[in-house]
């Protein structure tokens, strides 16, 4: 792998500012500094020291993102924001994607990941990988829809839903909604086959990754390890 590829790909630095980098003399490799950017590198078997600090090989990368409200869950859009033009752009060359959609308009927990098998595991319909939303609507809902609600519902198109867990706060506006698939605006589509109508939408949970609450909108971190290693067992 070619010195200034790796340094992208574990998000050390962009290519550009790696070349600069090497120039510098502020890489190391085993010790050594190298003589150009492109110079190949064993990942898993070289030492490379950028600006003093050890660099890990990662194969894969694993954000949480809490997205605001505005921005597109794609990877390029000619028109809009994308959740990835809110990372940094040394992040930019990862090829990370999100993992499942949320529309333009719902907030709340997003993983970016550039791991096609763990993103195609945890959103598959047999493995019933669970999300969870908090939500409000405009008229209060009653015991028999939330009742039709958890039984599945037909929507507009014919599509039967799964059966989809639903627990409403005290004023029987807002509430939880627990998901087992992610159909394309499934929770207001849901909501019309009701007769009422989301107002807000938040995930507030994927599988075992919870939304922080310390994690400001528009925020995001690197999973931490345990989260990753939760992440991985429910792909399985």
């Amino acid at each position: 792998m070619r010195l200034d590829k790796f340094l992208s790909v574990t998000a050390t630095a962009t290519r550009s500012e790696a070349a600069k980098a090497v120039r510098a003399h502020r890489v190391l490799v085993n010790g050594v500094p190298p003589k150009n950017a492109a110079q190949q590198i064993d990942p898993e078997r070289d030492v490379v020291e950028y600006g003093g600090r050890v660099v890990t090989y990662r194969a894969h990368h694993y954000i949480l993102l809490n997205k605001p409200a505005g921005y597109v869950s794609a990877t390029d859009d000619g028109r809009e924001q994308t959740v990835l033009d809110l990372l940094p752009e040394k992040y930019t060359e990862l090829g990370l994607f999100p993992c499942g959609r949320l529309d333009k308009n719902t907030l709340g927990l997003m993983l970016l990941t550039d791991d096609g098998e763990l993103a195609h595991r945890l959103l598959s319909p047999r493995r019933h990988v669970t999300k969870r939303y908090y939500f409000k609507v405009k008229f209060p809902l009653t015991a028999e829809e939330c009742a039709r609600f958890r039984a599945g519902l037909v929507l507009e198109d014919g599509y039967e839903t799964k059966p989809a867990d639903i627990a409403l706060c005290e004023d029987m506006h807002s509430g939880v909604i627990t998901l087992v698939e992610g159909k394309y605006h499934q929770i207001k589509r849901m909501m019309l086959a009701l007769h009422n109508q989301i107002t807000h939408l938040e995930r507030i949970s994927f599988g075992p990754l919870t939304l922080p609450q310390d994690l400001a909108r528009g925020a995001w971190r690197p999973l931490t390890p345990e989260e990753e290693q939760a992440l991985l067992a429910a792909a399985e």
